[in-house]
């Protein structure tokens, strides 16, 4: 089967999702078509397709993505060689488009009703997925000598709840709601920010910077969100280009190309 006709269905579009569209999109795959809910919540919106969903268009490092309501719609963006994000989180569009892989990218850290049926290949990222069981392919998605690994029977490493580490940083870069409400910014994605910078405000509660950094992510004004759910990144190095896809989501877009290759020995 030509690459460029297998047609593969991605649950998710936000910046892991969207990394490995764009690897497969990079690789010749062209008919890539992305699930959303109705009001994504990415946080490195530079690098997440989730984006067009509210835009209308999203590019990513030169790839483009279009958000499609329609039948047509998603027909017509596979033709002009773009990615197609479609706003359903029942994920009807599987019934639909009976797609030949379908990649379960939301890392939820739990398997949301991904089934092994639903696509002659069935791969889900991190924890929540047992290869064998719910799905064909597991993909461990926790920083260190094993992510990226492709795995064909058993489950990745448990959720550890801490981010990679960055310059010796880690839970501190995250930006986490500290109130149950409507996040409202004080300041924009790429602004320089030091420690104590007043980054916005929940429900009235202000939410500050804990380390010094680039505001790498960042969630979208007015967003409803809970105590405690990640809201934002801080990236402490000053050599990164937040436009371009992140050393992680390439590496599992790598991963997920690896195991599509393999089970179609193209």
């Amino acid at each position: 089967m030509k690459l460029n006709r297998l047609a593969i269905l991605i649950k998710g579009a936000g910046e892991m999702a969207s990394g490995i569209a764009w690897r497969l999109h990079k690789g010749g795959f062209k008919n890539i078509v992305m699930l959303e809910i109705a009001a994504p919540m990415a946080v490195r919106r530079t690098v997440s397709f989730s984006e067009c969903v509210y835009d209308g268009t999203k590019a990513v490092d030169g790839v483009m993505a279009v958000h499609a309501a329609t039948a047509p719609e998603i027909d017509r963006a596979l033709t002009e060689g773009k990615i197609a994000v479609v706003i359903d989180p029942e994920w009807q569009t599987i019934e639909d488009r009976r797609p030949d892989v379908v990649i379960d990218a939301i890392i939820a850290k739990k398997n949301l009703g991904t089934r092994m049926d639903e696509a002659d290949l069935v791969i889900g990222l991190g924890p929540g997925f047992c290869a064998g069981s719910d799905v064909h392919v597991v993909i461990e998605t926790n920083r260190g000598p094993n992510c990226g690994r492709v795995m064909y029977q058993g489950c990745p490493e448990k959720n550890t709840g801490i981010p990679g580490t960055v310059m010796g940083i880690d839970v501190d870069r995250v930006v986490r709601a500290t109130a149950t409400g409507n996040f409202i910014p004080f300041v924009h994605l790429n602004d320089r920010v030091e420690a104590g910078a007043v980054l916005g405000a929940v429900n009235g509660v202000p939410v500050l910077a804990r380390v010094d950094g680039l505001v790498r992510g960042l969630i979208r004004a007015e967003i409803f969100v809970k105590e405690g759910v990640k809201i934002g990144d801080i990236e402490p190095r000053d050599n990164v280009d937040n436009s371009l896809v992140s050393d992680k989501s390439l590496g599992l877009g790598g991963a997920v190309l690896e195991a599509i290759l393999s089970r179609y020995n193209v």
